[in-house]
């Protein structure tokens, strides 16, 4: 391990490590442009230059030059300063004035090293060059004249998204970013392209002329729109969320987020609930009501029905704590029949180790080989489904594929596509598998079948001859889609024997808007709709309670690896709508029956006491493995089917987004056109 001295301090660091980054380590900042530190490195800027005593007699690219024993780098010292102002000076000759009128005004790389490390006059005098823009899609922006050809955006999409449609054209003075062909960038991760430009030549296109950084309120959240849990930071104004961001977590989601993640906000304030609604009973419409009323309409009809005539669904957007005062008030009444598996996925509650990703997020990158079985990472978690491919490239993991065909954005081999085919590897491969940590993920909607015990237990014995789980690994991981889901799953808001629901006179709805399920409630049943957008739920309904988004209230959700994560308010519930626990307390103490909780502190501690899970906010609660499934079942031969075949409409947030809708008809029909087309 070779040991350095920069800027008078010494730091020993591994072999192989440039100076940039033990300069970071030290807290020593350097300036650059075109060096990301999860992107390769191209040393195409020059602006971190430094110098390297008794080295070359000229600065020197920091990101690219490696640590050397010995080696005294100075990163302050006059030649170096010298360099930086001239690098300076040359990216500023083509790059238009356009700060008053650019979205990366406040929070640009090129601004702030600029002012750091510029000079304060320009040489040149000739005319500047100008680059037409590009047609990149509904999401991103382009003003090329701005780009100084750092490559940052070609480099994420060959190496973290998976597209080798971008590139740089020409030479010298021509040079310039661009697509090969003049088409839109294809891609659920292309929104962090924005992120990692430093300039301002990739912008959000929903974003544009909105605000300042400086005058939005920044909040620290969690996603919903799948059950990854990436870590996000929404920026707010004046009641509106008017973007998001992604934060760093490295268990996670690392710094990146999915575009549905990043642009679907415009969603939450479309098609919303902003008071309660009561249908008439004698023209079948719906009016408008006040809370009094609703709540006093509700508790009348509560009294109406029998505990085991009446049943409450937790949809896929939910928090924990509405979901637990929902089962408290379901169980003052007596009720029992719950469910949260309103996508009808059907295996085995009774072993966490079942339906968890066991190996957590982070161990991907551990795994020495991956089963992909009826899954699609791509579009059932897409941050993951990067993980993956960085297995692949840096390390040439093997990744195999059981189910449907679909382009992964990396190489795989297909070897099945239904339940048969699973049998006929544990048959070929048992006690042979020569990896140390092999990895079997399982999207969940292989448990949408009739058959999805008898599969649960082929799965479970598929891990275990395969040499999935041993002695420090556990290897089999179940990928939901749903954020409410584990949860829900760990609070025991479902049934082991599953209940008839078009049976039941009285369903509750906790934000269910899943039309599979709505249409098995019975036509007469009488159904309360608490959620917060206007679809499929609210208009099956008799009552109407408006609840929040997951922008507008606290809330702890558990994401598919089992760690509890916190998600902050940002803004204010729309209209009337209140936060989902704040309706089911004020629903208790309406029927007489009060649950013991007056805050959200409060009702977080006795959601604790009773799943201690809840109170590790970040921690991974241990499960052990044992057995699951029904082992005497019988799995037919259907090949499987992924459940989401539109990645960008998948909720009520991301149905009501006009983004979202422009990404259908870009991405989605337009690739259907052309398949039919070529049929």
């Amino acid at each position: 391990m070779p040991k350095l001295t920069i800027d008078n301090q010494e730091i020993e660091v591994e072999a192989g490590t440039s100076i940039i980054q033990a300069a970071d380590q030290l807290g020593v900042e350097i300036p650059r442009f075109c060096y990301h530190d999860r992107l390769s490195v191209p040393a195409n800027c020059r602006m971190c230059l430094v110098e390297v005593e008794g080295g070359p007699p000229k600065p020197v690219a920091s990101c690219a030059m490696a640590c050397g024993e010995g080696m005294v780098v100075k990163t302050q010292s006059e030649m170096v300063k010298k360099a930086r102002k001239g690098v300076m000076e040359m990216m500023l000759i083509n790059h238009p004035l356009d700060c008053p009128i650019c979205d990366q005004g406040g929070e640009c790389d090129l601004q702030d090293e600029a002012v750091a490390y510029g000079y304060d006059r320009s040489r040149y005098r000739e005319n500047k060059r100008a680059v037409k823009d590009k047609p990149f899609g509904p999401l991103i922006k382009t003003i090329m004249t701005r780009c100084i050809n750092c490559t940052r955006c070609v480099r994420f999409g060959e190496e973290i998204a998976g597209i080798d449609s971008m590139g740089q054209l020409n030479r010298g003075e021509d040079a310039e970013i661009g697509t090969f062909i003049a088409k839109a960038i294809d891609t659920e991760m292309s929104g962090n392209m924005i992120d990692i430009c430093p300039v301002g030549a990739l912008t959000s296109k929903p974003y544009a002329f909105k605000a300042r950084s400086w005058e939005l309120t920044k909040t620290d959240s969690v996603d919903v729109h799948d059950a990854l849990g990436s870590n996000i930071r929404v920026d707010s104004r004046d009641g509106e969320v008017l973007r998001v961001l992604p934060r760093v977590n490295e268990d996670i989601n690392a710094e990146w987020i999915d575009d549905r993640t990043r642009f679907a906000y415009d969603g939450l304030a479309k098609n919303r609930l902003d008071k309660p609604y009561i249908k008439d009973e004698e023209t079948k419409k719906l009016r408008p009501a006040e809370w009094p009323e609703a709540l006093a309409y509700l508790s009348e009809k509560l009294k109406t029905f029998k505990s085991d005539n009446m049943a409450a669904l937790a949809g896929d957007l939910c928090d924990a704590e509405s979901m637990f005062a929902l089962k408290e008030l379901m169980g003052s009444l007596g009720v029992e029949n719950l469910e949260c598996r309103v996508d009808g996925a059907q295996f085995d509650v009774s072993n966490k180790a079942g339906y968890r990703f066991n190996s957590t997020i982070a161990g991907i990158d551990e795994a020495d080989s991956i089963l992909l079985i009826g899954v699609n990472p791509r579009h059932e978690g897409a941050v993951l489904n990067a993980r993956i491919r960085k297995a692949h490239l840096e390390r040439n993991v093997p990744i195999s594929v059981i189910g449907e065909e679909a382009d992964l954005a990396y190489p795989y081999a297909h070897v099945g596509t239904s339940p048969k085919d699973i049998e006929k590897l544990v048959k070929t491969h048992k006690g042979k598998v020569q990896f140390e940590r092999p990895m079997i993920i399982v999207g969940s909607g292989v448990f949408q079948r009739e058959d999805g015990m008898a599969l649960h237990a082929m799965l479970h014995d598929a891990a275990e001859k395969l040499g999935c789980v041993k002695e420090g690994w556990n290897g089999f991981n179940v990928l939901h889609h749903a954020a409410s889901r584990m949860a829900a799953l760990e609070m025991d808001f479902t049934l082991i024997k599953p209940f008839d629901l078009n049976k039941m006179g009285f369903v509750y709805l906790l934000g269910v808007d899943n039309e599979a399920t709505l249409s098995n409630i019975h036509p007469h049943a009488f159904v309360v709709y608490q959620g917060h957008h206007g679809d499929a739920g609210a208009h099956r309904a008799d009552l109407i309670l408006p609840g929040a988004a997951y922008t507008e209230k606290s809330g702890l959700y558990m994401n598919t690896e089992g760690r509890v994560q916190n998600g902050r308010q940002a803004v204010d519930p729309v209209g009337e709508a209140r936060e989902d626990w704040k309706i089911l307390r004020a629903v208790s103490e309406e029927g007489g029956q009060p649950l013991q909780y007056n805050n959200l502190t409060q009702l977080r501690a006795k959601l604790a006491a009773t799943y201690p899970a809840f109170g590790e906010v970040g921690e991974i609660a241990s499960v052990e493995w044992g057995a699951f499934g029904d082992a005497k079942g019988k799995a037919n031969d259907t090949p499987f089917e992924n459940p989401i075949d539109n990645f960008y409409e998948t909720n009520v947030i991301t149905k009501s987004s006009k983004t979202m809708m422009q990404c259908t008809a870009e991405f989605v029909n337009s690739e259907e056109t052309l398949a039919e087309a070529a049929e």
